[in-house]
């Protein structure tokens, strides 16, 4: 592990700004200023004294645009506000005493809970908590914000908000009305956070300033009574959608497009993949989310671009090759892109030929960049969604790459390279088809090399996602293609929404300074979605701007306008309230761990490709070291040998070092550059639930699963193993053990394992009998099996993505990456959990 730049005394803010501008990614833009602080030793002030640098995620004291409203200052309205009585009492410290409970992490090594870390609950009274956001779609990395800036810097921690604005969920209040009520100042939606003055009048909870009640709103179409605005649906509920008036629209709402682009170059045919996705398509044609104005293409490329015409009232599919991919052009525009319902038979017709149009082909070229071109035509009127399906490095035409991965260097470099983009192409289009409300999803599926860094740009700007199989082939990776055809399913066929715009506002005095995610950011709060999906996440920092003195609580609230796959423009709105507090002990008190452990890693992912990965690994253990050593200088009233945290910290150094021993910034192992920027892109994207499992996996005994403690989901019992850490301690040769790494199952067999599992489950008489490459449990008729396959069928089902099982032995070749996992233990170039924590006292002791 590199430490030399732990090793320092001085702070280099990087991220310092003044005045700047956004770009595309959401960080400012020049001028940038860089602000150094010397803290070297008593007696030494003014002096500079050359010292290591010391590299910093947490920007101090930055000056960003104003976020509030215009208009007339009202102030000290809080007063009048009906949530404060019932807020005036509270003492945060007497209702969180576990969270500061001191824990010495020398001493007490076993500290994982026996099952998920829940989210911490903001400190509100019970009837401002019982109407909050749900923590699986708003979350804050501080449930208590701090008063001012120079309390937040004191505290040395990140201040941000973690999103996931489109979450599947099973209930969601729709609201229909003529009127959606909103501040005329700030342009908030009305939420259970304002204030009703009277039954006339409502004051704003984020600029505070006061609003007339429309009459309409005086009606409650829930309880069919007058007069009692404070019951209706938006004032109850911190999550609502609204179905949008005529005037939400730029233009009449469009059908929903898909358009496939897909590589049938000879690379890409011995895959096999061809035949999975037009199979996959078949299946679920009819699914696919729409209406009746439902439109579809396709797009195949090697070293020409190849048209398809499925205009109805042909007999058959036509193909269209365009061999000029220099200057791409549309042969018939209008019968390219097709009524699903019209011409259904056509589309199927050509999915089941397709697999066999190209299976002799020997075009080892691929022009993916003039492929791309010629579907943002055919998409631009009418906006979309672009499904791309690639196997190789481009390498004909616009947008041709060379291979930049040298595996020699790659295990012994100190720092990776080529972690950006080598061509602004990807970004530029990507951009040009966010105007034009086009999203394109990348599906790379590949054995060798590909540059994810500058295709993945495609997606990233356009709010697209990616999906990733490296090694992909039907025969010689099935668990790969079992996933491909899992994903696929739910891609085709889970909700969408298109020409979205998402908002988030804050309470005055707050401001929002960098976003997080796949998107392009219009304005300071705007972001440009041409498709939202419901597995995607974002993430913002934020600073304080203006003391936040005379507030008790602070709210912050996420809009999200889309078109419904059905025409609907509708928004989801999502408010979240947390209290305000003026000490360090109760800001550390309501410190949310894994929320801060999800915005760090974004905040290394940038920084890795801004400056260097040693520059994000140093960043992330200083911040471990930071906020550890401002609790024990200013909260910390007890002096003693050890490692001492607050109990709700009690988390973080191990998920530093999980984040240290993770793919996207782990050194020393020979991780393919594809693999760590695919973990780099997974960190950014991801909501937070699944990406905490990428982060720190969750390791499970299984060979003696029993119906204890278990749960009862729709007839079905899902046994409750005890969560383990991750160290090769908790292993036995006698035993089975399941790691849950988030897009990766693995089963490792001990060699001395229980015969009874192995009969029972596996449905192998030894050890010996257990097969490589073994990806599916046997359906067996046996209690063990069924616990076994429901505990694993419980854990995929809580995540949209399909994670591949794989059953290795001790000898199997896919050990090394479960081993890899185990983040307690020392590797060659990392330290073990203790070591690291013995690192972290020697820093904060100085």
């Amino acid at each position: 592990m590199q430490t030399s730049s732990v090793l320092l005394r001085s702070w280099i803010w990087l991220l310092s700004v003044r005045g700047g501008q956004r770009g595309e990614g959401g960080r400012i833009q020049e001028p940038h200023s860089l602000w150094i602080q010397a803290v070297g030793q008593s007696g030494c002030s003014g002096l500079y004294r050359p010292v290591a640098r010391r590299v910093m995620l947490v920007p101090q004291d930055t000056v960003h645009p104003p976020q509030t409203a215009s208009g007339e200052d009202i102030t000290n309205l809080w007063q009048n506000s009906q949530l404060s009585p019932s807020l005036a009492a509270m003492s945060l410290q007497s209702s969180t005493p576990e969270a500061l409970r001191v824990v010495n992490l020398l001493q007490e090594r076993n500290l994982l809970p026996p099952a998920p870390v829940p989210a911490p609950t903001p400190c509100l009274t019970q009837d401002l908590q019982k109407l909050n956001c749900s923590p699986e779609v708003f979350r804050s990395t501080l449930t208590s914000i701090p008063q001012t800036q120079s309390l937040l810097n004191k505290a040395k921690m990140p201040l941000g908000l973690l999103l996931h604005p489109f979450k599947d969920l099973s209930q969601l209040p729709v609201v229909t009305s003529s009127t959606i009520v909103r501040c005329r100042f700030c342009r908030t939606y009305i939420n259970p956070f304002v204030s009703f003055l009277d039954q006339r009048r409502w004051k704003c909870n984020l600029c505070y300033r006061v609003n007339d009640v429309p009459e309409e709103f005086m009606y409650n179409p829930v309880s069919r009574s007058y007069g009692e605005p404070h019951k209706r649906p938006e004032v109850q509920n911190a999550t609502i959608e609204f179905i949008a008036p005529s005037e939400y629209m730029l233009r009449p709402p469009q059908p929903a497009v898909y358009l496939f682009v897909l590589d049938v170059s000879h690379n890409a045919v011995e895959t096999g993949y061809l035949n999975v996705f037009c199979q996959s398509l078949l299946d679920n044609i009819s699914s696919l989310p729409g209406d009746s104005r439902t439109k579809v293409g396709f797009i195949t490329f090697d070293s020409t671009i190849h048209f398809y015409n499925l205009q109805e009232g042909l007999s058959q599919p036509q193909m269209l090759i365009v061999s000029d991919i220099e200057d791409i052009f549309l042969p018939t525009p209008d019968s390219l892109l097709v009524n699903l319902n019209e011409s259904k038979e056509l589309v199927q017709d050509l999915l089941k030929s397709l697999p066999n149009l190209f299976e002799k082909t020997m075009e080892t070229q691929s022009a993916l960049g003039s492929a791309l071109q010629a579907a943002f035509k055919l998409l631009s009127p009418t906006g979309g969604r672009m499904s791309v399906f690639q196997t190789q490095l481009p390498n004909l035409g616009v947008g041709a790459l060379q291979s930049r991965e040298d595996p020699n260097q790659r295990a012994s470099a100190k720092d990776i390279q080529h972690l950006a983009p080598a061509t602004d192409f990807y970004k530029k289009l990507a951009l040009d088809c966010s105007s034009q409300q086009v999203a394109v999803d990348l599906f790379l599926l590949s054995a060798q090399y590909c540059d994810l860094a500058s295709l993945g740009c495609i997606s990233r700007y356009s709010a697209g996602s990616v999906y990733y199989y490296p090694s992909y082939h039907h025969q010689h990776n099935p668990a790969q293609v079992e996933r491909f055809q899992k994903d696929l399913k739910r891609y085709l066929t889970r909700k969408i929404g298109f020409e979205a715009v998402m908002r988030i506002r804050c309470t005055k005095g707050l401001s929002i300074h960098t976003f997080h995610g796949n998107f392009f950011v219009r304005s300071t709060d705007l972001l440009s979605l041409p498709n939202v999906n419901p597995d995607a996440g974002f993430a913002v920092q934020m600073s304080i701007e203006e003391n936040l003195d005379d507030m008790q609580v602070v709210s912050f609230q996420a809009a999200l306008l889309y078109t419904s796959s059905k025409g609907e423009r509708r928004i989801r709105v999502h408010t979240l309230c947390l209290p305000v507090v003026n000490s360090l002990s109760d800001i550390f008190a309501g410190a949310d761990v894994q929320a801060i452990t999800g915005l760090l890693a974004c905040m290394a992912v940038d920084r890795s490709v801004t400056a260097s990965l040693s520059d994000a690994r140093d960043a992330m253990t200083n911040a471990a070291i930071d906020s550890l050593m401002s609790y024990r200088q200013s909260v910390l009233t007890i002096q003693q040998p050890g490692l001492l945290v607050p109990a709700c910290l009690r988390l973080f150094p191990l998920y530093i070092l999980a984040l240290l021993k993770q793919k996207a910034f782990r050194t020393g192992t020979s991780t393919r550059l594809d693999d760590r920027v695919f973990a780099m892109l997974q960190l950014k994207y991801q909501p937070l639930a699944y990406a905490m499992l990428m982060i720190h996996p969750a390791l499970y005994r299984v060979d003696d699963l029993t119906d204890e403690g278990a749960l009862n989901i729709n007839e079905r019992t899902i046994p409750q193993p005890r969560l383990l850490q991750l160290s090769v301690e908790k292993l036995s040769r006698e035993g089975a053990f399941l790691m849950d790494a988030g897009i990766v199952i693995y089963l490792w067999i001990g060699r001395n394992c229980h015969s009874n599992f192995l009969t029972q489950v596996l449905g192998v008489p030894n050890y010996a009998a257990v097969p490589d490459n073994l990806y599916l449990l046997p359906e067996l008729d046996t209690a063990e099996s069924q616990r076994t396959r429901a505990f694993i069928g419980w854990l995929r089902d809580q995540r949209p993505f399909f994670p591949s099982l794989h059953i290795i032995r001790d000898e199997s070749q896919l050990k090394a990456s479960f081993m890899q996992n185990m983040i307690e233990d020392r590797t060659e170039s990392a330290l073990s959990y203790y070591e690291f924590l013995l690192h972290l006292q020697q820093q904060i002791s100085k």
